[in-house]
């Protein structure tokens, strides 16, 4: 698909847009790029959705240069692709991309209709300091770049996808452009503080899909049911899943998030 861009505070913001019907935000999380919805997108497009992946600030072909790489950057930008295509609009939002649409969806309302967070951060998880000053080292070049793509691949714990190899390979050309292994690690750097903040303030529908493997959680029911009682939203547990549920399981998820984003639309 070609790629559009549209222009916010700081820079400017890659997306992809493929479909007709209701609009579908759908954004990566941290280290990823737009492709990360591959197998999802394609899907919400058959069952009748104008579908918008996007990239993250100073990440896939988005731009460098933006003042922070937080939740709150990233919650503009989808409001900005949200307002180019024309709202209100469904967004999905894996890891850091969860808690960027909570956020956004609290300061606008009337742009977002509803809520699927994969794999959520809508908070800070509780990482002792040797594990922060360890991943802090690990992020350092010159083996920063090799160290993050061996921890993505490890991200899949029960069906990594066949294209994984490439979809790596991808993600390494991608942060080899301009300042973006820069920009990666100032988010690596940031807090879901803002998303935390706000999450018991959302008041659209919300789908919470977690998988039982994702090892940034101990407990990652438990994470997930936090967010769905704050939300008052519902829970898909995706047994055996890592962080990236939607690429590990998408015959799971996929007709999940169809289904969700069916009633929400179109209130069936």
């Amino acid at each position: 698909m070609d790629t559009n861009f549209v222009q916010v505070e700081g820079g400017r913001i890659a997306y992809s847009v493929d479909g007709e019907g209701p609009l579908i935000v759908c954004v990566p999380g941290m280290g990823d790029l737009r492709t990360a919805y591959r197998f999802l997108a394609p899907a919400l497009v058959r069952r009748g959705f104008r579908v918008a992946c996007m990239d993250l600030p100073g990440h896939g072909e988005s731009s460098d240069g933006f003042a922070a790489y937080d939740d709150v950057t990233l919650g503009a930008a989808i409001l900005a692709v949200i307002a180019e295509l024309g709202g209100p609009a469904i967004v999905v939002g894996n890891s850091m991309g969860a808690g960027a649409a909570v956020w956004a969806s609290v300061e606008a309302p009337a742009a977002v209709g509803g809520l699927a967070l994969l794999g959520p951060f809508v908070r800070d998880p509780l990482i002792n300091w040797v594990s922060r000053v360890t991943m802090t080292a690990l992020l350092v070049k010159p083996w920063g770049p090799a160290a993050w793509r061996s921890y993505f691949a490890k991200s899949f714990p029960t069906a990594p996808p066949a294209d994984l190899d490439q979809h790596v390979a991808d993600i390494k050309s991608a942060m080899q452009r301009g300042d973006h292994w820069r920009s990666f690690v100032k988010t690596t750097r940031t807090t879901h503080r803002p998303a935390e903040e706000r999450v018991a303030r959302v008041t659209v529908p919300t789908l919470v899909v977690m998988g039982s493997k994702y090892r940034d959680w101990p407990d990652p029911r438990m994470e997930a049911q936090w967010i769905v009682d704050q939300t008052d939203g519902r829970l898909l547990m995706v047994d055996g899943a890592g962080h990236y549920p939607m690429v590990e399981f998408p015959e799971i998820v996929s007709p999940a998030i169809g289904d969700f984003a069916a009633e929400v639309a179109h209130g069936a």
